[in-house]
């Protein structure tokens, strides 16, 4: 048996979508998955983007990050969210995390605002890992407190909710969202971002299309540019084919939550596997990520082999060569995630893996597990 870390969905709803497109039907799918996404997260203003990076990068355009800025983001995030701020030419600063969800320590991130309040410290970006969130509450004060922006990289937190809100409602400044996140690629492209700012989402809808803009009298090719934007449209393909999924998202997302069950069910108390707290009922389980106490990346291989495929959510920012050259990083700067990194592995999880999928996982485990000292 083989087993994918992710699998993509396709079913009659995403073939009809897709084939409106391919006929020449007159429906504007990026226009409606506009409108529907913001209608589903509960946020007033939705913009589609070519991909979940792309979000990020027009998010901070949005703000007008400028050189010498500083945007604050956990060590354990994916190599894009302090890419989209070096692009810039702005400073990602870099916080340790909670080692119980791998999120952002919100304790150390208030010290470091209180020690270095800047005129030039523009943002923080949080990542929600697994879809799992930090003590939003708590977040948003500290924002307001020290007058820093929320930026939120929901890459895996579509659907996820925050004290009955869904992600994108609940109060930061801007959120982006991935359709085809880090190690999840699915068979098309996409990201969006939401926010309930007027002129947030003005500069971004300006920025979005290389700052063109029209007089609607005039002939359609006359336009002027009056700033410097980028190309982050999504295609009207790429829209059809995630409108259909996002009808299925809540489902999905109980799928997770029963599929995540059966690993804790199965796996807590096995030898060297520890798995993780399922107390939060919010928790969707878009990644399922356990433990492992000896020799991570051999239990991984051992995996492979046996045909199970499996991840990591992240290797800390830290470790990776351009930054640890660029700002001089040492291995230990950030203990708590280093340690974290050092047992931490993503299993599969998606709502299509069948029960007989997910019993082959648990043996297969079981049985490695059996082989550690």
């Amino acid at each position: 048996m083989k087993i994918l870390f992710n699998k993509f969905i396709s079913g009659r709803a995403e073939h009809s979508n897709v084939s409106d497109v391919l006929d020449g039907e007159n429906i504007d799918q990026v226009a409606e998955l506009e409108e529907e996404f913001a209608s589903y997260v509960g946020a007033k203003y939705a913009l589609a983007t070519s991909h979940g990076t792309s979000a990020l990068h027009l998010a901070m355009l949005a703000l007008d990050l400028k050189r010498g800025d500083k945007v604050v983001c956990s060590v354990n995030a994916h190599p894009n969210v302090p890419e989209v701020v070096r692009h810039f030419d702005a400073e990602p600063v870099f916080i340790d995390i909670n080692a119980q969800n791998y999120n952002i320590n919100l304790d150390l991130l208030e010290n470091y605002l209180e020690d270095n309040q800047s005129k030039k410290l523009k943002a923080v970006i949080v990542t929600h890992i697994a879809g799992s969130c930090v003590d939003l509450e708590r977040l948003y004060s500290i924002a307001k407190i020290y007058d820093v922006r929320i930026v939120e990289d929901a890459c895996d937190a579509l659907g996820a909710t925050n004290n009955g809100k869904k992600i994108g409602s609940t109060g930061a400044d801007i959120t982006c969202f991935n359709f085809s996140s880090h190690l999840k690629k699915n068979i098309c492209n996409g990201g969006i971002l939401v926010t309930d700012n007027i002129d947030i989402i003005e500069r971004a809808k300006l920025l979005h299309n290389h700052a063109i803009v029209r007089d609607e009298d005039s002939l359609e090719y006359i336009y002027d540019v009056v700033d410097i934007g980028n190309d982050y449209s999504m295609s009207q393909l790429n829209a059809a084919y995630i409108r259909a999924q996002l009808t299925q998202q809540d489902k999905n997302i109980k799928r997770q939550k029963e599929i995540a069950a059966m690993y804790t069910s199965a796996l807590d108390g096995v030898e060297h596997v520890s798995v993780p707290n399922m107390s939060n009922e919010e928790h969707p389980f878009s990644l399922y990520i356990v433990k492992i106490d000896k020799n991570r990346d051999s239990f991984a291989v051992e995996l492979k082999n046996s045909g199970i495929q499996t991840g990591l959510h992240y290797i800390p920012l830290h470790l990776l060569s351009y930054y640890k050259s660029k700002y001089s990083f040492r291995v230990n700067d950030f203990p708590v995630a280093l340690r974290s990194y050092q047992q931490i592995l993503s299993l599969p999880i998606y709502p299509s893996m069948e029960n007989k999928e997910v019993k082959f996982v648990i043996d297969t485990i079981k049985k490695i597990a059996k082989t550690r000292v």
